[in-house]
C-alpha cells in the first residue's frame, strides 16, 4: 500500500541528506516573506526525516504552516488539516498542541471531518503539562514523551484513554550531541507518525480506530521487524 503523508510544520529543506523518499510541499498562511514550503527553522525538515527514516517509501508533503517562528494561528492549522482531508493524505503528523479550551468547537469539527475522510491525525497528547487539542481528542492518536525510550520503540501508555509515548529526539546529526540537537515532544510525535506509517503500510487501509488497535498490540504487525516494536 502506498503511504501519503502529510506534515503541517515550517516546510522541508528538501535538500537536507535525511530527506531521502518523494517529497512535496505547499504553504499555508505562513507568516514570513517566502511563499514557498521552503523551511526556514529546520524544524519542519527534522521532523519529516524522523518519519522518512522509519517509512522512507511513503510520499511525503510538507504542509507548511510556520514561517519566521513556531508559532501560527488555530486558523492557519485548520486549513492544514484541511489541505490533507481535501488531497486525501492517509496520516497527518502534527508535532504541535493547542491548549486554550476556546478553540475546542473549532478543532472538534475538523477532527471530525478528517475521521469521516478516513485521515488519520497524529498529534501532541499534551503541551506544557495541559491536555493539548487534536492530540487529546477521541479519534486522533494521542502521542507523549519518554525520553527513556529509544527511538526504535514506543510504548502504549497505561491508564485513561489509549494513547502512545515514544522518544523525543530526532535522527542524530554527525559531530552534534543529542541534547544539543532540536528535541521534545514534537519529535515524539514524528518518531510515533513512522510507526503509524509502518503498521499501514503492512496492514493496508485502515480506519483509526483499527490502527490504534493495532499499534497496541505491535508485535501483530512488527514481528520480522525487531527495531520497530512497541515495548
Amino acid at each position: 500500500m502506498s503511504i501519503r503523508i502529510a506534515v503541517v510544520d515550517s516546510g522541508v529543506h528538501l535538500q537536507h541528506p535525511h530527506i531521502i523518499a518523494r517529497t512535496h510541499g505547499v504553504a499555508i498562511g505562513a507568516e514570513d516573506s517566502d511563499p514557498s514550503f521552503a523551511d526556514g527553522l529546520g524544524h519542519g525538515t527534522a521532523v519529516m526525516a524522523a518519519i522518512q527514516e522509519k517509512a522512507p517509501h511513503a510520499e511525503y508533503y510538507a504542509v507548511k504552516i510556520f514561517g519566521d517562528c513556531l508559532r501560527t494561528t488555530v486558523d492557519h492549522l485548520v486549513r492544514g488539516i484541511d489541505w490533507a482531508i481535501e488531497n486525501r493524505m492517509h496520516l497527518v503528523n502534527l508535532s504541535l498542541g493547542v491548549t486554550g479550551p476556546q478553540y475546542q468547537p473549532l478543532l472538534a469539527d475538523v477532527v471530525h471531518r478528517a475521521r469521516a475522510a478516513g485521515v488519520i491525525l497524529v498529534s501532541a497528547w499534551e503541551a506544557g503539562g495541559k491536555r493539548a487539542m487534536p492530540g487529546c481528542m477521541d479519534g486522533v492518536i494521542g502521542v507523549e514523551l519518554d525520553w527513556d525510550l529509544p527511538r526504535s520503540r514506543f510504548r502504549v501508555m497505561d491508564g485513561g484513554p489509549v494513547r502512545f509515548a515514544a522518544s523525543g529526539y530526532p535522527r542524530t546529526l554527525p559531530g552534534v550531541p543529542p541534547e544539543r540537537n532540536l528535541n521534545g515532544i514534537s519529535f515524539a510525535v514524528a518518531n510515533m507518525t513512522g510507526f503509524a506509517a509502518q503498521a499501514l503500510q503492512r496492514r493496508g487501509a485502515a480506519s483509526v480506530d483499527e490502527l490504534i488497535e493495532t499499534l497496541r498490540d505491535g508485535s501483530r504487525i512488527f514481528d520480522d521487524v525487531p527495531e520497530l516494536v512497541n515495548s
